[in-house]
């Protein structure tokens, strides 16, 4: 669709402008009526830990969320961010498509980052923190913004004089951004919209209005809270920003999670599920009209509210604190990835996490145990003996095709450990919401965000919980979600355009397990899970820790420390012949080695990672590896001569010839 033409000037190119802010990064993209995006850009956002030395405290207001523990924003530098993103996305489009008309603006957020700021000045006020069920729909959890308003009341003097005063202003980061947008002090408007004021604590889920009691029971004046409205209308207009946005109706406004509802090959009927996989993973089970109460650790929520006299729609949300974020953490805290695009390359180097599994509860447990004193662990890490000489040839025909060695932990393991962790969280919101919707059916996941780039973690994902994934070939669905609204707000689409299908490509992920393996290893990740329970007392110093130090009556004695096993020296080693010398469990390696052959008899794990026509007679297998034996040898296992032609000889029995 293009705007009218008029005498002497060049046609308008009709656009949609939607901005996407999340905890890490900012975007801004532009779209035209056919949902093509024509313009785009993305600002990462500064991010300080100050439990861990680096503190944004000296900056003029800060908001701070709780990732066990402190994690701080600059609310100027996420503003400033929004603008650039804007003013840079807009500037592409022009340069590619000619001048534009915009004729909406919609926004979306993460939607539990809180901030608050003075009525008259407009500047924020200080730190402002992003750490009961049957009105709310919430659990009582520090997650939700009311306790945060609280902490901010309570402990910020600035905040504190405010609220008595009557010029302090409360709200998530959406009503910071529409404030500001709108012209701040210079009559910005004070809002937030029925998806993002559901996650207060603060909201009546039933009516959409402030519950009064709760707001007195935190001392929060209403006053002070934004006015509730719904995801698609005019708010108002932006001013003061830059020339092409100026004056653009703000139209379209809701939480990431339901933004990508909207959009077309992601939107569902009820008893329908979708999983957004971002920082963390958010899973949403549409119920219709009336709002399900949950009794088993889940969220009721909004899904959405498309114009102020269309209905409600309702869902049920479980919350996972850890998603993309554990790719980011692998990568920046322990050094396994150079940036979480190397995920699926390094997780894909193993069949499977070799007894490793991974429990990210770096800020304690989300949905559905909502514990706080749980925290992160990794079990079933193994090391390579290698004084069995077995596992010596083993991790040279590692070498030789790419594999990780049998019985050790490698990185790649743990990565994939990581992944699996996700995909079992998932498992556990889904069963959650089977039992609070009376064992609804689920046919299907839908996924987006932008951690289901990682087509391993899709395949694991629809192993795990055995139905099909259903991923968008365009992932930017937030975004677009927002936009959809906006253009809606305005009459730029109608409903009926709205949920129409645009023909947006999908990909299917398949279950290629059976049924019991994928329960077993959901059991076992259970049993990891118990595990994670009130460790947070192991950071806390001795006087304050309520678990007791001692072991409780009745408790085995503690074993004294077994002396280590003596080596024998290299000539003393036995050497291992086919059967003898592993563990029972490890059946000893028999390759196929005639021509072409592919190896009908070798471990899946070698199979896969061979080429289809490998010739493996013996000479020519041993023939490489022997050009790099003594190099091997010596680097991995700081091998003496005699250790060396102990291998050699060792290879010989494991890669028998004719």
């Amino acid at each position: 669709m293009t705007g009218r033409r008029e005498e002497g000037l060049p046609e308008l190119l009709n656009v949609v402008a939607a901005v996407d802010t999340g905890s890490q990064s900012t975007r801004c993209y532009l779209f035209d009526s056919e949902l093509k995006p024509v313009g785009s850009h993305q600002e990462a956002l500064l991010m300080a830990h100050p439990e861990h030395g680096c503190s944004l405290a000296h900056l003029h207001g800060i908001i701070n969320f709780d990732t066990r523990r402190w994690a701080e924003y600059d609310p100027m530098q996420i503003f400033a961010a929004v603008q650039t993103c804007m003013i840079t996305a807009s500037k592409k489009a022009e340069a590619a498509y000619g001048p534009l008309k915009i004729k909406a603006l919609g926004l979306t957020n993460q939607r539990e980052t809180s901030v608050v700021w003075h009525k008259v000045s407009g500047e924020p006020l200080c730190p402002a923190v992003d750490f009961f069920r049957r009105v709310t729909g919430l659990p009582i959890h520090n997650y939700f913004p009311a306790f945060k308003f609280k902490w901010m009341c309570e402990n910020v003097e600035a905040v504190h004089e405010a609220v008595v005063r009557e010029e302090a202003c409360f709200g998530t980061l959406d009503s910071w951004l529409m404030y500001k947008l709108t012209g701040g002090p210079d009559g910005g408007i004070h809002v937030t919209d029925v998806t993002n004021a559901s996650r207060y604590q603060l909201m009546d889920l039933k009516t959409c209005t402030w519950h009064h009691p709760y707001c007195e029971l935190f001392n929060l004046p209403v006053s002070a809270l934004p006015c509730i409205v719904s995801n698609a209308e005019v708010y108002g207009h932006v001013k003061g920003v830059c020339a092409p946005f100026h004056g653009v109706p703000v139209s379209g406004y809701l939480g990431d999670q339901m933004a990508a509802l909207l959009v077309p090959g992601q939107r569902s009927q009820i008893g329908d599920v979708k999983n957004t996989y971002g920082t963390g993973a958010f899973m949403l089970l549409n119920t219709g009209r009336t709002p399900v109460f949950s009794k088993h650790g889940l969220i009721s929520t909004i899904f959405y509210k498309l114009g102020p006299n269309s209905p409600t729609l309702y869902a049920l949300e479980g919350s996972v604190a850890v998603a993309g974020f554990g790719f980011t953490w692998l990568s920046q805290n322990l050094g396994l990835l150079g940036g979480p695009h190397e995920v699926d390359e390094v997780a894909s180097q193993v069949p499977d996490s070799n007894g490793v599994y991974f429990v990210p509860a770096f800020s304690g447990l989300f949905a559905p145990h909502w514990d706080d004193t749980a925290r992160g662990v990794i079990l079933g890490l193994t090391a390579l003996d290698t004084s069995d000489m077995h596992l010596i040839c083993e991790e040279i025909i590692r070498i030789k095709w790419s594999i990780c060695s049998i019985g050790e932990t490698c990185r790649a393991h743990i990565v994939r450990a990581m992944i699996e962790a996700i995909c079992f969280q998932s498992r556990e919101v889904l069963e959650a919401m089977q039992k609070d919707a009376d064992e609804v059916h689920v046919s299907q996941l839908r996924v987006d965000g932008g951690a289901t780039k990682c087509n391993l973690m899709m395949q694991l994902q629809a192993d795990v919980l055995q139905i099909p994934i259903v991923r968008p070939d365009w992932q930017e669905t937030t975004v677009l979600g927002a936009a959809l609204a906006a253009g809606l707000g305005i009459g730029f689409w109608s409903q009926e355009d709205l949920f129409i299908n645009h023909g947006f490509s999908t990909t299917i992920f398949e279950p290629s397990i059976p049924p019991e393996e994928a329960d077993e290893r959901y059991q076992c990740w259970m049993m990891s899970v118990d595990r994670t329970h009130k460790l947070s007392e192991l950071s806390k110093p001795r006087s304050q820790r309520t678990t007791p130090a001692s072991s409780p009556p009745g408790s085995p004695t503690p074993r004294s420390p077994r002396s280590p096993t003596p080596r024998l020296p290299p000539s003393a080693s036995p050497v291992a012949a086919p059967g003898r010398g592993r563990p029972a469990s490890t059946p000893p390696l028999h390759f196929a080695h005639s021509q072409g052959a592919t190896l009908p008899s070798a471990p899946p794990y070698v199979r896969r990672h061979l080429p289809h026509q490998h010739p493996c007679a013996p000479e020519e297998v041993l023939d490489p590896i022997a050009q790099r034996l003594q190099e091997t040898a010596a680097k991995l296992y700081q091998a003496t001569p005699e250790k060396v032609e102990e291998v050699a000889e060792s290879l010989d029995r494991v890669l028998p010839g004719d």
